[in-house]
């Protein structure tokens, strides 16, 4: 089930695209026929990535795949609407069915986040080019393997941080880098999520009709169904996922890295808990400060679920602290406020977003399959990666309870007993994190 090393012998994608003369891999290069793509996980931003791909010209959606047969039928009718030339969608509940056809260029991975590397892995090596939602990895060691089966099969991946495709965030960090700011010492990057809780405490259940649940589970420890583990609410274990670092703190903290052009840090810090929500269904924190100290300045992590008033009257945002003054940036726009006491102070009135972030972020992934130019990318794997591995920082010092310390050299930790327990989640139920 987990080896797909069959797949190379058949990966030459075969859509009927205009074949060049330029080859990547084994991938064909396309220049005007319709580039053939299939979604794993439909539901959440796997729907969402799907329709924006539909945005693109010469793309077609082919194939749908989801555990849930209700979500499944719901999205298949909803993708011949939105895509009528393409009336024959197939539908299925294995995402290796997907892999196996020839026919099929690209994929779209937008399950929950515990099989990202699998089949992101699985995908290369089947000869796809993937898009996989973020966070890229659910572990440092699952992100490293992510990067060296990219590298092995020569696919193009996209990560779906689509935030790195908007103009505003990307004028935001020119006039970071321009020196206007002043010496930057302080970074503050907060997540205040108003509308985000978990679910109330429930038994277990049967599984509902419909559902392969055995699958969803797929190489996390096998539990009993419970409806407040499942779907959306998966993000609240850490079986599956990591919290709000990792939903958000993925896209949050990239601008922050981006802006103090800025590697890993060397040691984080974290305290938190469920003070929100104690009497709900939820093991990562609900109420989080992490502090991650670099050589030149420091980062501050603040999250917390049920509030919506974060720093400077925003609900999430990056704050680059310059002694000339402050740049605060969010999904709707930055701006730069003064500091008052600097003799070369700094003002810029709100500017605001006017694109679609997410359709810009497949204009670019497709462009880069067709151009065969995977360097032009606007969030390649082993940036994703990078961001992803700082994310589980923090959540491994708020585990952990201790200060973690990084050493470059190794790329690890360095008390060996945070690696063993942190560093690679432990595989269940026959599945393996292949070895590239």
């Amino acid at each position: 089930m987990n080896n797909r090393r069959d797949f190379i012998k058949q990966s030459a994608l075969v859509s009927g695209a205009l074949l060049t003369n330029n080859v990547f891999g084994n991938a064909a290069i396309f220049k005007t026929d319709n580039i053939r793509v299939a979604t794993i996980g439909v539901n959440g931003m796997g729907w969402a990535n799907t329709k924006a791909a539909l945005k693109v010209k010469n793309l077609q959606v082919v194939a749908l795949c989801d555990i849930d047969n209700n979500i499944l039928e719901t999205r298949k009718k909803e993708l011949i609407a939105l895509q009528p030339a393409v009336q024959n969608v197939d539908t299925y509940n294995d995402y290796r069915k997907i892999l196996d056809r020839k026919d099929i260029d690209a994929v779209i991975i937008g399950t929950p986040d515990h099989w990202h590397a699998l089949q992101m892995i699985h995908a290369c090596e089947a000869g796809k080019h993937v898009y996989v939602e973020k966070p890229c990895g659910n572990s440092i060691g699952e992100c490293n393997t992510m990067i060296e089966a990219k590298n092995r099969y020569n696919k193009i991946v996209q990560v779906g941080q689509w935030q790195r495709s908007q103009k505003h965030f990307k004028d935001a960090l020119a006039v970071v880098h321009s020196g206007q700011l002043g010496n930057i010492r302080n970074t503050k990057v907060w997540c205040y999520q108003g509308w985000m809780r978990p679910q109330p405490i429930v038994p277990n259940t049967v599984v509902p009709n419909g559902i392969d649940y055995k699958t969803w589970i797929g190489p996390a420890p096998m539990r009993d169904f419970n409806a407040s583990r499942f779907h959306f609410h998966f993000r609240w274990f850490w079986d599956y996922a990591g919290g709000l670092m990792t939903d958000w703190g993925v896209h949050l903290l990239d601008y922050a890295i981006q802006g103090m052009k800025a590697g890993n840090p060397n040691s984080v810090s974290a305290l938190g808990g469920k003070f929100a929500y104690p009497e709900l269904a939820e093991e990562t924190p609900d109420t989080l400060t992490a502090l991650y100290a670099f050589d030149n300045f420091n980062l501050i992590w603040d999250s917390a679920m049920g509030i919506d008033n974060g720093s400077y009257g925003r609900d999430h945002g990056i704050a680059f602290i310059g002694n000339n003054g402050t740049l605060i940036l969010d999904r709707n726009g930055w701006e730069v406020i003064e500091e008052r006491q600097a003799k070369n102070k700094i003002a810029i009135p709100l500017q605001k977003s006017a694109d679609n972030g997410v359709e810009l972020h497949w204009e670019n992934f497709i462009d880069a399959i067709r151009n065969n130019t995977p360097k032009s990318l606007h969030c390649t794997i082993e940036e994703g990666a990078h961001i992803a591995t700082i994310a589980q920082m923090g959540n491994i010092a708020y585990r952990s309870g201790e200060k973690v310390n990084w050493d470059p050299t190794t790329n690890e930790f360095t008390k060996e007993e945070i690696n063993k327990m942190y560093y690679t989640k432990q595989y269940h139920n026959g599945y393996v994190l292949p070895k590239i």
